[in-house]
């Protein structure tokens, strides 16, 4: 979190909530024929959504940025199936990830799937424009802290008294 100085911490109620409010923005772009999650944090809202939009063919694509050491390469660790793959996202696909941040890794799955509907839950500025349908966006100094990826823990009162 070293250039990071906001933080965000999202619930499994919340994440839900945004979720399914994604759900609700996106039923008026289909009906989508596939949805191609990026993995790993695109599986959870794919659930979701593929739930309430009553989609049945789910693809993952894996895609690992290398930010800090490599300055933003992607490399597909897993690629989509050749099935979707070959029409290009076309027959309404639609493309999902919990987050955009700087736009690189949804830059790179959109250029496998040019005409797809790429939606997030969530979106910092640097990737916005990569995004067509989104939640809440929030600045780019900011950590989103998932569900996923927190633990509940005492945390001691402000005052820094005991009881």
């Amino acid at each position: 979190m070293s250039s990071q100085n906001k933080s965000f911490p999202v619930t499994w109620d919340q994440f839900h909530r945004d979720s399914r409010a994604l759900a609700w923005r996106l039923s008026g772009e289909g009906p989508f024929t596939a949805m191609v999650a990026i993995t790993r944090g695109g599986l959870v809202p794919a659930a979701i959504v593929a739930r309430e939009l009553n989609i049945r063919i789910i693809e993952t694509i894996s895609v690992k940025s290398y930010d800090h050491q490599m300055q933003g390469s992607i490399e597909v660790l897993k690629p989509i199936t050749e099935q979707i793959a070959k029409n290009q996202g076309s027959g309404k696909v639609l493309i999902i990830d919990d987050l955009v941040d700087t736009g690189a890794t949804a830059r790179a799955v959109k250029d496998l799937l040019p005409h797809a509907h790429f939606a997030t839950v969530y979106a910092k500025p640097k990737g916005r424009e990569m995004v067509d349908t989104f939640i809440t966006e929030v600045s780019q100094d900011t950590w989103i802290y998932f569900p996923w990826d927190m633990d509940v823990a005492y945390v001691p009162p402000i005052h820094g008294g005991t009881d």
